[in-house]
């Protein structure tokens, strides 16, 4: 799953071709949140694929502090030792979500449109991160409930979300 510039493209346009979305215009036009960056250690992360369909993995972060904060707008996923990150879906530029004291944001992860795809990649672990300046989460394919291996090719991701609900409805579930 090496993702170069020209490959990045055309994986974000084939999903989004592919996908049907939905992301609320007031997300796509909302106006920087001036509040401070979440620390790593105030979050918790989780993750677990959806019943049904392991290749569709559903996260979220919870903000443990006492204060809004804000991470980045989508979540950063990477696969075990692969090279790149899924991609967003919607496309977008940085931005940020804002997290209130306690509130929970919720994305899903497309890990493959086609588990026989002969191209498909296999990882033992995936790494979730509400910030590119984050470590992250690392969730082995049995904690996430995918069975050995979690199937990788062009990979996406969803703006964070009110609810699991709209995530879901994001990637075409539920």
């Amino acid at each position: 799953m090496r993702i170069r510039a020209a490959i990045a493209v055309s994986a974000a346009s084939a999903a989004l071709a592919a996908l049907p979305l939905t992301a609320p215009q007031s997300q796509a036009a909302a106006a920087p949140d001036r509040s401070a960056r979440c620390t790593e250690q105030s979050l918790t992360m989780r993750a677990k694929a959806a019943a049904g369909d392991p290749t569709v993995l559903r996260v979220s972060v919870t903000n443990r502090g006492a204060r809004a904060c804000v991470v980045d707008r989508v979540p950063t996923v990477t696969f075990g030792n692969l090279d790149g990150a899924a991609l967003p879906v919607p496309e977008t530029r940085a931005g940020t979500h804002r997290l209130a004291a306690g509130g929970t944001a919720y994305a899903d992860v497309r890990t493959i449109d086609d588990p026989a795809d002969p191209e498909a990649r296999r990882v033992g672990t995936v790494t979730v991160a509400a910030s590119t300046s984050h470590w992250g989460r690392s969730f082995t394919a049995g904690q996430l409930g995918t069975g050995r291996q979690v199937p990788v090719w062009e990979p996406v991701a969803t703006w964070w979300q009110p609810s699991a609900a709209a995530a879901d409805r994001t990637v075409g579930l539920g």
